[in-house]
């Protein structure tokens, strides 16, 4: 008698966890590809180079920071997660806050763009996308916004062409890609870790052998990153996301911007993972893109650089090398709260959006 009441507890919990599970799997059949929207902010195509495409972001009011932004996001990524849904969107918040923004679209790189290299990605794409948008308001300058893998190319497009650049911000940017040796950490710096202990011989293998990298083998990279994360996200996070509709969408933009990543160009890939990871030429002042010598003390316009301390993708020791680099004396530093994605599509953007406006407003 007692076992069978010790027993009722258990199913109890089992029973509740069926329902659950029912409620979860009732949601999840009613929802299509379709309903799973992303980038749905307004916007219209402006130029198109080679596939890469530069967008406008039609604002619903005038702009107050005069100087229009190009935001240059990863190449492993889409920069759709800049506009997740509407009340998670980083480029609805800034525009809101009255900037005039650019968008640069990496696009699918094919076949024919495997040697495109750093030199292609900034003196080709970057800068025709900046003549475009310095002819189309009559100006000589643009403000710069790049993230990430973006705000690389950025710090290199500012230094080598300073007079093309009013400001420069970059987001979550790594400048000294050996700064993790220093600030050594079990939960971050797996990417660092992992491209060190590769031979040269074998990126090298990698590249010549895949051509472009595909998406899938950045993704799994990623997803290595915090592996039991990701085991758990399809049962356990999908079964509490999925008692609530607007979670589960939440969960499901998240995951179908993840499924959707481009290939990486293998020539810049090689230069990313050999120059920068294994070498670390940007931050000792040996990357050469187009035959030139990229040298951070030409960055001499005002430079706003944004990092989080518990990135656990770019180490916040890395971003904060900048300061001691560039050659601006207007040079502001921040950390703020939030993962290397999570700052850009959580709900808690305002202080960010009020940050980078106020700062190119005073500017």
């Amino acid at each position: 008698m007692d076992k069978a009441f010790g027993a009722i507890p258990g199913l109890v919990e089992l029973a509740a966890y069926g329902t659950r599970a029912a409620k979860a799997a009732s949601l999840l059949s009613e929802i299509r590809d379709q309903d799973v929207d992303l980038a749905t902010l307004q916007r219209e195509e402006i130029h198109r180079i080679c596939g890469r495409t530069l967008y406008h972001i039609v604002a619903d009011r005038p702009a107050r920071v005069r100087t229009p932004v190009m935001v240059v996001y990863a190449m492993v990524g889409r920069w759709t997660v800049l506009d997740l849904q509407d009340d998670r969107s980083f480029l609805r918040n800034l525009s809101e806050g009255g900037c005039d923004l650019y968008v640069l679209d990496w696009g699918n790189p094919t076949p024919a763009d495997r040697f495109d290299d750093f030199g292609d990605l900034i003196d080709l794409y970057m800068d025709g996308f900046v003549d475009v948008i310095c002819d189309r308001h009559g100006i000589d300058k643009i403000n710069l916004l790049g993230i990430c893998q973006g705000g690389v190319l950025s710090l290199c497009y500012a230094a080598l062409h300073p007079d093309r650049v009013r400001n420069l911000i970059t987001c979550v940017t790594p400048v000294d890609f050996h700064a993790d040796l220093q600030e050594q950490h079990t939960g971050r710096g797996f990417m660092n870790v992992w491209t060190r202990n590769l031979s040269p011989a074998d990126i090298d293998l990698l590249i010549d052998t895949m051509g472009n990298v595909p998406g899938e083998v950045g993704g799994a990279m990623f997803s290595l990153m915090t592996p039991f994360r990701s085991l758990a996200k399809y049962n356990l996070t999908l079964l509490e996301v999925g008692q609530d509709r607007a979670k589960l969408m939440n969960f499901l933009r998240m995951e179908k911007w993840l499924a959707d990543r481009p290939a990486h160009t293998a020539e810049s890939a090689r230069q990313w993972l050999k120059d920068l990871y294994q070498q670390n030429k940007l931050a000792n002042g040996d990357l050469v893109v187009g035959g030139r010598t990229v040298d951070l003390a030409d960055v001499t316009m005002p430079v706003l650089n944004i990092y989080s301390e518990t990135d656990h993708i770019i180490p916040a020791a890395a971003s904060r090398a900048m300061r001691e680099r560039v050659g601006t004396k207007d040079y502001t530093g921040s950390a703020v709260s939030g993962g290397h994605i999570g700052i850009f599509c959580s709900r808690s953007q305002q202080k960010l959006r009020d940050q980078i406006v106020s700062w190119l407003r005073s500017r």
